[in-house]
């Protein structure tokens, strides 16, 4: 058994939040002080821990942040109403709508709703085909992007490995192998999913594997093969009588089972959790910079 590299996130996310400092001191030298409105609709208690952190790092670089939160009864047009109005306003740069939002609020709308130059989450159609079409002008998802940054600044060599991504969400799945498939990662890639036949398998032939399906501990050392390198993004709360909270934190890699047989691994939380928020970041100052047509 091995000592697998734990790849931490909160030290590469801190490199990038000190680089998204400098930028924001350039831009207020210009006149330009970067926005990011974020909506909340509802009380689910992780959103909220989500939203906080994300208004917190704001204040922390000098980024104005505009919190709007809304109760779960907000209908559909009200809510598309305030993107409008966030879309129409000069002072706000960014605008993320956080996820999931009530099961009457059609997301696929609001995305669609919100202005693309201002989506600095990345889910617009037309920056999902900039993704794809690699047109840097376009804003890549955050937590792929901080999947990428974090295997680019460990050093992992992705030019002609093979990459397997578990889960196919818009959110990760699909817009991960995008990135991994692109002329400057050259990995070759294949999604997985639940329906896929003999998943451990799959995951078996992986030099490095991306588990973005939202399940407990559900990839296992026998899934993994010897030397691999595994990002695991997802974030689960598990039932934990002992933890004062009542709850503990887990990926969806069993990190202790799997970790031995590692290369190296990131660990949950403090793996690709803080890169999400980083890469918001610079998603945000991007969207300030074209639009002021820097």
């Amino acid at each position: 058994m091995n000592q697998p590299r734990i790849l931490d996130g909160k030290s590469v996310a801190a490199a990038v939040l000190d680089e998204c400092r400098n930028e924001v001191s350039q831009l207020l030298a210009k006149g330009i002080t970067p926005g990011l409105a974020v909506v909340l609709i509802g009380e689910d208690p992780a959103s909220q821990v989500y939203v906080g952190s994300k208004v917190r790092t704001c204040g922390e670089l000098g980024i104005f942040s505009r919190k709007e939160t809304l109760p779960s009864t907000t209908t559909q047009d009200e809510l598309i109403k305030l993107v409008q109005e966030l879309n129409a306003d000069p002072s706000v740069h960014g605008i993320l709508v956080q996820s999931p939002p009530p099961k009457h609020i059609d997301e696929e709308a609001v995305i669609r709703a919100i202005d693309p130059r201002k989506d600095v989450d990345g889910f617009h159609p037309e920056n999902v085909a900039k993704l794809a079409l690699e047109d840097p002008s376009g804003f890549v998802p955050c937590t792929p992007a901080g999947c990428m940054k974090l295997l680019e600044v460990s050093g992992i060599n992705t030019n002609g490995a093979e990459a397997v991504v578990i889960g196919r969400s818009m959110i990760v799945g699909k817009p991960m192998a995008l990135l991994l498939v692109s002329k400057s990662a050259n990995a070759t890639v294949t999604i997985a999913h639940s329906r896929s036949k003999d998943l451990p398998a799959i995951c078996r032939r992986a030099d490095i594997v991306i588990a973005a399906v939202g399940r407990p501990d559900m990839v296992k050392a026998d899934w993994v093969k010897p030397g691999a390198v595994v990002i695991d993004v997802g974030i689960n709360r598990v039932e934990d009588s002992s933890k004062k909270s009542g709850f503990r934190l887990t990926g969806d890699v069993d990190f202790k089972d799997v970790a031995p047989h590692c290369a190296a691994i990131t660990p949950v939380p403090g793996g690709v959790g803080p890169m999400t928020i980083a890469m918001l970041m610079k998603n945000t100052l991007q969207a300030a910079r074209q639009q002021a047509g820097l």
